[in-house]
């Protein structure tokens, strides 16, 4: 990654757009508390934090985005991208902003660039990201969604074909990621995706502040044998575990509740702290990932989730199907040995 204190590298051209980081696959060890300035976990929360502060300074100054760029002799999609945190900061750039927004306090000035230098950080996961090819249709980025969800302090979502990657076994995994990629990747790369994912759920048992993860699933998930029956029985049996978990919640809404809006598709609603910029909706899709912020639309599907959650079954009743199920998928499998 280039020295942070390389040149301002502004031009009027528009910036191509390279997403900061995806794949629903991880989490940090640590996480902060509510309205935390310090030790933020990962390069993308500290973009999201500097980018805030960027816009309130920007909107304190009486200053549009247009105004911005011309002052800076770059393209306003450069501010933009700065302000939502997509684009990696440069010192020269954000001094440049902080001379133009009359910046004059050490403190916030400090505070300003130490968020430049770990925006400019490498992230946890690119470890195992590094080299993974996208693949349209089934892994879009193979970051974007690791980077947020570590800053997350909240994920809900709606599944509809595949359990939720932070309930998943390894075998499981192994078993999806070995479908949808089939040859198109070795043994080795997909047991980097796979330990990824597993890293992932480390979240969920963090001692300081667990994420909150609450999940409603088709109870045709439950049907529907992904890699053997064996693997079924031990996954469930590891989601009905995780049910215990305080921090997390799981519903399934059952075949006899009928047809749902949420049917139209799965979708992960990633929530953060209040002043870390506004919560992002995750939805994969035939044309590759979509990351949706406008807050109209996170409100949409927030109102989805809150419905599907209404019409799916207590965690209770929840807890007695998902048994049934790997009851079921353990005497199958027992049945299949040789």
């Amino acid at each position: 990654m280039p020295d942070d204190s390389a040149v301002c590298n502004c031009r009027r051209v528009m910036i191509r757009h390279f997403p900061a980081a995806h794949s629903p696959d991880c989490a940090s060890t640590q996480r902060v508390g509510k309205g935390a300035m310090a030790a933020l976990q990962s390069p993308i929360g500290s973009r999201r934090r500097l980018g805030a502060e960027l816009r309130r300074l920007r909107v304190k100054a009486a200053m549009t985005l247009d105004e911005v760029a011309e002052r800076m002799t770059c393209s306003t999609s450069k501010i933009s991208r700065l302000e939502t945190g997509k684009g990696i900061p440069k010192v020269p750039d954000v001094r440049e902003l902080m001379r133009i927004y009359g910046v004059v306090s050490d403190t916030e000035r400090d505070m300003l660039l130490r968020l430049v230098r770990d925006g400019r950080e490498h992230g946890w996961w690119e470890s195992y990201t590094e080299g993974v090819q996208p693949e349209r249709f089934v892994l879009d980025s193979p970051s974007r969604y690791a980077a947020l969800e570590t800053e997350a302090v909240k994920v809900r979502s709606f599944e509809l074909t595949l359990l939720n990657g932070l309930l998943q076994t390894t075998d499981y995994t192994r078993a999806v990621l070995t479908a949808l990629l089939g040859s198109a990747r070795g043994s080795q790369e997909i047991e980097r995706l796979v330990e990824l994912r597993r890293r992932r759920q480390q979240a969920l048992s963090d001692p300081e502040q667990p994420l909150e993860l609450a999940v409603v699933f088709d109870e045709g998930i439950l049907q529907r044998v992904v890699g053997t029956h064996a693997v079924m029985a031990e996954q469930l049996d590891v989601v009905l575990e995780r049910t215990e978990l305080p921090n997390v919640t799981v519903q399934v809404l059952p075949l006899e509740a009928g047809l749902h809006r949420a049917h139209l598709g799965s979708f992960v609603i990633l929530e953060f702290l209040e002043d870390m910029d506004s919560d992002v909706v995750h939805i994969e899709g035939h044309a590759g990932d979509t990351y949706l912020e406008v807050k109209s639309d996170v409100d949409r599907y927030k109102d989805v989730h809150t419905d599907v959650s209404a019409r799916a079954l207590d965690v209770v009743a929840t807890r007695e199907l998902i048994r049934r199920y790997q009851h079921e998928h353990t005497a199958r499998a027992r049945k299949a040995r040789p």
